[in-house]
């Protein structure tokens, strides 16, 4: 079962800042938060460290995108 991290922890996994991580979101290199409620937002940690996986194996802009594309896919199973 995969932890639901929040901004800060998300950003100690990845070593991106805020604005890095929602400019990843926006061109699809990271998948997007899940909604908790109105006010708050997590990313489930699984999918985080597949993308950390994808970087450090020097994946390719594309196929990190394509990575995301199935990650989100899965969340609706």
């Amino acid at each position: 079962m995969s932890a639901l991290l929040r901004l800060p922890r998300v950003i100690d996994r990845t070593g991106f800042k805020r604005s890095a991580i929602y400019d990843r979101v926006r061109v699809g290199l990271l998948p997007r938060p899940i909604k908790l409620g109105t006010r708050a937002s997590a990313w489930p940690s699984d999918e985080i460290d597949a993308c950390n996986d994808a970087i450090i194996k020097g994946k390719s802009p594309d196929e990190i995108r394509s990575l995301v594309t199935e990650l989100q896919n899965r969340r609706k199973d």
